[in-house]
């Protein structure tokens, strides 16, 4: 069966935990999109597939991916939780996350360590409630994982101003060399979201497509879904 790739730090988001007058926790989490973006690299557009039904008063998600070497179809199932918007579609999209995570998308960051930031590197204040809380935000600047797939290097920053709150690890992991080439299989993925987008290959990469590093991979990914969706829009 085919493994998932890591998930880069561009992929994960950050979200407020639990805050007190002593500082904030912080979570990693993924967003439906990046489990799109994974299953279409990883499968292909027609190699995935997934489906939604209501079992008791729940909403369920069943994301099922062919298997590339037996044609086989492989299902996992989750049942998602309400958002504090919209009850349906925050279900529909938690559902969907959690079989993905149950596929194996993103499950390393089941490994991520306790994460805290200190009073002195983020901006607390009281809510309507009374209770501490705070409108800072924080990216994940860079990761690093095991040969078993655990998080062992974490960067993260705050948004503004820019400073670094947590690191992880003691050393970063080496980086690939920097003429490491995308694979066939990443190439053809990129063509095709190149045809979904309506812009020509030659002109998108102007070094040409064979000469991309695959370090700039997931950020061509980002710039081509970023004009689908705008033409979505129009």
């Amino acid at each position: 069966m085919t493994e998932f790739r890591r998930l880069n730090p561009s992929e994960i988001d950050v979200r407020v935990s639990t805050v007190s007058e002593k500082g904030c926790s912080l979570l990693l989490y993924k967003d439906a999109r990046v489990d799109q973006n994974i299953l279409d690299e990883t499968f292909g557009l027609f190699g995935w597939q997934r489906k939604h039904e209501i079992i008791g008063e729940n909403l369920y998600c069943t994301v099922s991916v062919k298997n590339p070497e037996t044609g086989e179809w492989v299902s996992k199932q989750d049942v998602g939780t309400e958002s504090y918007t919209e009850k349906e579609k925050g279900q529909a999209s938690d559902s969907f996350k959690r079989a993905c995570f149950n596929l194996g998308i993103g499950r390393e960051l089941y490994t991520a360590p306790f994460i805290w930031v200190n009073a002195g590197d983020v901006e607390i204040s009281k809510g309507s409630n009374g209770k501490a809380t705070t409108y800072d935000r924080f990216y994940v600047a860079d990761i690093g994982y095991d040969e078993n797939g655990n998080i062992n290097y974490l960067v993260v920053y705050k948004q503004k101003p820019k400073v670094k709150v947590f690191t992880f690890g003691d050393k970063k992991p080496a980086a690939k060399p920097v003429n490491d080439k995308i694979s066939e299989k990443e190439k053809q993925y990129l063509l095709a979201m190149c045809e979904k987008a309506g812009v020509k290959p030659e002109e998108f990469f102007h070094n040409g497509i064979d000469n991309l590093e695959a370090k700039h991979y997931t950020g061509a990914i980002t710039k081509l879904q970023g004009i689908i969706d705008q033409k979505g829009k129009k």
